[in-house]
């Protein structure tokens, strides 16, 4: 299937700082693509992958699971390992989740960390009905573009395929129980308004890792996609920031009207 316009990765090599971006479920690098562009505007290397069976259409993420989604990432940071002195993880949601995951996993092979509305938990009645319920109903209702801004929209699926759902419930329930191997520096950010992660999430994962440099921003003023909504620049702002005290010297202010292109590459 050809990839959504807008859904494709997005890749910028820049200096010996790297951050590697991962994107929800259901989603694309689209919703992280600003968030990208401002740290290679900074001189840091991006790259922000394309999880299989995302972008396309959503029966391809029904065939997809969560080994597939956290194979893509780790894959990305081994690359950056070998060609960067140091690399943070971020992540949106699930893409948090899979950032906490690869920082548990690596150990000091990761610099930091930075969640936007991290999600630990597939919630509600229906969580429980996913081992049976997956097998009579393929898919139900999608939870893209939860974004308080108007006319501002992500682009991702209309449907959750539930096979993809119980996967992705598996992979929180393990994720969980790494989250005490989190040691690095944590910089996580909310929206106490998010229709899609509740507040539990996050404190859950602040409550169990193990990091002693942590950092929680609230996003007052956007729901779960903060990183298109109205608190976007503070994020960018924020992560910057936290890059630049654990890296000295790694980000770099672009001049005046001057930006730097990243390569986005169909798949």
């Amino acid at each position: 299937m050809p990839l959504l316009t807008g859904a494709e990765p997005f890749r910028h090599e820049g200096g010996e700082t790297a951050v590697l971006l991962c994107h929800g479920f259901t989603g694309s690098p689209q919703s992280l693509r600003p968030w990208a562009e401002h740290l290679a505007e900074r001189d840091l290397t991006v790259s922000l992958p394309l999880l299989p069976g995302h972008g396309t259409r959503w029966q391809d993420l029904g065939v997809t699971g969560w080994q597939d989604w956290y194979a893509e990432v780790d894959r990305e940071l081994r690359l950056l390992r070998d060609r960067s002195a140091r690399v943070f993880v971020a992540g949106l949601s699930m893409g948090g989740a899979l950032a906490l995951r690869l920082a548990a996993r690596h150990g000091d092979a990761v610099s930091g960390v930075m969640v936007v509305n991290p999600a630990n938990k597939v919630h509600g009645v229906a969580a429980h009905a996913l081992p049976v319920l997956r097998h009579l109903v393929p898919a139900t209702k999608g939870i893209a573009s939860d974004i308080a801004k108007p006319q501002s929209r992500e682009l991702g699926y209309d449907r959750v395929p539930l096979h993809a759902a119980h996967s992705l419930r598996n992979f929180f329930r393990l994720v969980d129980g790494e989250l005490p191997q989190v040691t690095q520096p944590l910089l996580l950010m909310r929206s106490p308004q998010d229709h899609v992660v509740p507040p539990a999430d996050s404190a859950r994962i602040l409550g169990r890792v193990s990091s002693t440099d942590v950092t929680e921003i609230l996003l007052e003023q956007s729901y779960h996609v903060a990183t298109l909504d109205h608190d976007a620049e503070r994020i960018f702002e924020e992560s910057t920031a936290f890059i630049g005290r654990l890296a000295p010297g790694a980000v770099k202010e672009p001049e005046p009207g001057l930006g730097k292109e990243g390569t986005a590459t169909g798949g």
